[in-house]
């Protein structure tokens, strides 16, 4: 019952984020690059709704801990620890392109106990609870039984130093592009981590993912029946870099597909 409490609080903390974001969709007037990355962006829509998710989160549960994209970072060694995207496709948002998220987990000792993914354009509410399955709008989902690559609609994103080719984006890419019949790359990584245990999409992978990014997605894909891993194919940790998500019946396909494209490249580059 106490984590009832905490979804449905979760769950009212995404929709306040998603009024905001829709308010200021079209009519931003700061737009701002991070850590002197060109590319990577923020607005005055993802503080406004990552301070309004933090307050309502706090002032239910005082003593949790927060981690958030845009610096709010509270009593992170609390048992419970909220992780929390304000706005997951911020590039998408500048140019009112209407595909992002917003993406609230929580934590216990280290544990993912419940996500919630927001789509506010689209008023689709993903939601998942340890133990208890995955839902889009109070209705339970379950991924995909798609059970060849060939058949398979895959989603990609890439960091935002794709030009630096960390951990062989370009080859992997390619890899898939070879192999399976569509692939997609929607902008926001919560949303592609919601349409695959939605069974929208059959797989999932990206070279670099933060925390916030992906902790309600993973929660929500395992508990509707896919399985996440990092690309050897061991347990993923939400703190470390790569993510590879699917229905499952793919899963070792796509893990061949990734450790096949690395290694050509590294032999190409052994023979000079």
């Amino acid at each position: 019952m106490k984590h009832d409490h905490m979804l449905h609080t979760a769950l009212y903390a995404a929709r306040e984020a998603g009024t905001i974001l829709q308010h200021h969709l079209g009519a931003l007037r700061e737009i701002e690059i991070k850590h002197d990355q060109e590319f990577n962006l923020v607005t005055e829509a993802d503080r406004n709704a990552e301070l309004r998710i933090v307050d309502i989160l706090l002032t239910a549960f005082p003593d949790h801990g927060i981690l958030g994209e845009e610096g709010g970072k509270q009593n992170t060694s609390a048992a419970y620890k909220w992780l929390i995207d304000p706005l997951d496709g911020t590039t998408n948002y500048t140019h009112a392109f209407p595909i992002f998220s917003i993406s609230i987990a929580l934590e216990f000792n280290g544990e993912l106990q419940l996500g919630v993914i927001y789509d506010p354009i689209r008023d689709e509410m993903f939601s998942a609870q340890r133990g208890k399955g995955a839902f889009l709008n109070g209705r339970r989902i379950r991924v995909s039984e798609t059970t060849r690559i060939e058949k398979a609609m895959l989603v990609t994103g890439f960091p935002y130093n794709i030009r630096e080719n960390p951990d062989f984006c370009y080859e992997r890419f390619i890899g898939f592009l070879k192999e399976a019949q569509a692939i997609r790359r929607l902008g926001s990584a919560a949303l592609d981590c919601a349409y695959v245990a939605a069974g929208r999409l059959d797989g999932f992978w990206e070279v670099s993912l933060q925390p916030w990014d992906k902790a309600a997605g993973h929660l929500l894909i395992e508990e509707a029946g896919g399985r996440v891993s990092d690309f050897s194919g061991a347990e993923h940790d939400i703190y470390k870099l790569p993510f590879l998500a699917s229905n499952g019946r793919i899963h070792d396909h796509m893990l061949r597909i990734l450790e096949e494209a690395k290694s050509l490249i590294i032999s190409m580059k052994e023979r000079g």
